[in-house]
């Protein structure tokens, strides 16, 4: 259902219209002159105006500029009687969607609404696509791990309302794809889905990038630009890495969420947006919050709900179904016949600390396809050092045997790699060295990828 504003000064016409689109099935409020129209278009969201050209207080005119200077996309129709039609295709020309000469077909009029509503949606659309385009990856949360179940179940609880939600986690964790399932679970899912990374925006351009700017507001403003809190409007808005948004901005997140209205860059009046936001951020804000770097105020607006996504090195059960996952991906995009993992490339991943997270695991998952010249990736197409194995923190879930075996297999790997080195690589020697068979230092040297250059 669509909500029409009509603005008509004739009572009786205006009655009779608003019969017309009700029957149509849309919302409609009345309003008698220009400055009620407008004071009504600024209390309640409209999907549409229609207004008379020549109305008590303000003209429809002045309607249509105050309109498109604080929501374009607000399609607007203009009725006028026929001494006043140049005035009319002059409105067009400004921005009004189309005009209808009085007196007024009324299924002419419903089929114009129809057009208009239509037009704007497919703009919106377009705007939304364009964005979406820009972040589209294919990438969805894979895992079984108790602790990645946790995380999910916290966000499917959230979902259905419109709580402000905070992801909280190390880099490369997934946390947007936590806010994707959060609005794909939402009510607003058919709405838009923003996102917007805080920390990758020069401080001086990140408030144009939220909330738009007028011409002219600064050096290469040629035009009028939609901020992400516009574009996010019925939908959701994503602010990840939030903690490094600088101080005078918070305070401006802090106004949009208590009062659902901005204004744009160099704008003089305000805009409605009705936004569902979820944050998320790697640093520590209640730190920041203490040394004054983050404001109080917006901490605990957003801390209303935070789910914690856990670090890859704490659900290493999930590397596998990731690697997996990847594989199949970058096959697809690269056009290679790769199938599979090897045992000892799978076992030097399940090794790793992935200090970066999944994204690393990505990474170094699409450098192994690349670099693969045949049908299974080996250790020698990760790009994986061994010291980064052997600096690998035990997870708080391991045991002390499996501690102890880690420890064990990163001193061997360690002394073998010494060995190797000095020996110029011959095995024999270094087999000699190590009290060991050639046998046994040619499994070893396999099983911890040490025949990389083999």
């Amino acid at each position: 259902m669509s909500i029409i504003l009509l603005i008509e000064d004739n009572e009786r016409m205006a009655k009779i219209l608003a019969r017309h689109m009700e029957i149509e099935g849309h919302q409609v409020i009345l309003a008698q002159d220009g400055e009620a129209g407008l004071e009504a278009f600024r209390k309640q969201k409209v999907d549409l105006i229609v207004t008379d050209l020549k109305l008590p207080e303000k003209s429809g005119l002045e309607v249509l500029q105050a309109v498109k200077d604080e929501n374009p996309r607000v399609p607007v129709l203009l009725m006028t009687a026929h001494g006043t039609i140049e005035t009319a295709v002059k409105a067009v020309k400004e921005g009004a969607f189309d005009f209808l000469q009085k007196p007024v077909d009324p299924e002419h009029l419903l089929l114009t609404i129809g057009k208009a509503l239509e037009t704007r949606h497919l703009v919106t659309e377009n705007l939304i696509l364009k964005e979406e385009l820009l972040q589209s990856r294919e990438a969805k949360l894979i895992g079984q791990s108790r602790l990645l179940m946790e995380a999910q179940e916290k966000a499917k609880k959230v979902a259905g309302g419109t709580t402000t939600v905070i992801l909280r986690g190390e880099s490369g964790t997934g946390k947007e794809l936590f806010a994707r399932l959060i609005h794909d679970l939402s009510p607003r899912k058919d709405g838009a889905f923003i996102a917007i990374n805080c920390a990758a925006i020069p401080k001086d351009l990140l408030e144009s990038e939220l909330f738009g700017h007028e011409r002219g507001a600064f050096t290469g403003a040629a035009a009028r630009r939609l901020g992400k809190f516009e574009l996010a409007d019925e939908g959701t808005i994503f602010l990840d890495e939030i903690g490094d948004m600088e101080l005078g901005l918070q305070g401006k997140v802090l106004r949009v969420l208590e009062g659902d209205r901005f204004m744009r860059v160099g704008g003089t009046t305000q805009v409605k947006a009705d936004v569902r936001l979820i944050a998320a951020t790697n640093k520590d804000l209640e730190a920041a919050v203490a040394t004054q770097t983050f404001r109080a105020d917006l901490f605990y607006r957003l801390n209303v709900f935070p789910i914690v996504i856990p670090p890859l090195r704490e659900r290493r059960d999930d590397i596998p179904l990731l690697v997996e996952h990847f594989l199949g991906v970058y096959a697809r995009e690269l056009k290679k016949d790769v199938r599979s993992v090897s045992p000892e490339a799978l076992a030097l991943m399940m090794r790793l600390s992935w200090t970066g997270n999944v994204r690393e695991l990505q990474n170094c998952i699409e450098r192994a396809v690349i670099l693969c010249d045949g049908r299974t990736v080996k250790p020698e197409h990760l790009g994986i050092s061994i010291p980064a194995v052997m600096e690998e923190e035990p997870s708080l879930n391991d045991g002390l045997q499996a501690v102890g075996s880690a420890a064990a297999r990163a001193a061997e790997t360690k002394l073998i790699e010494r060995v190797l080195v000095e020996t110029g690589g011959n095995k024999s020697r270094a087999a000699e060295i190590l009290q060991v068979s050639y046998k046994t230092l040619l499994t070893k040297v396999k099983d911890y990828g040490l025949d990389r250059d083999q």
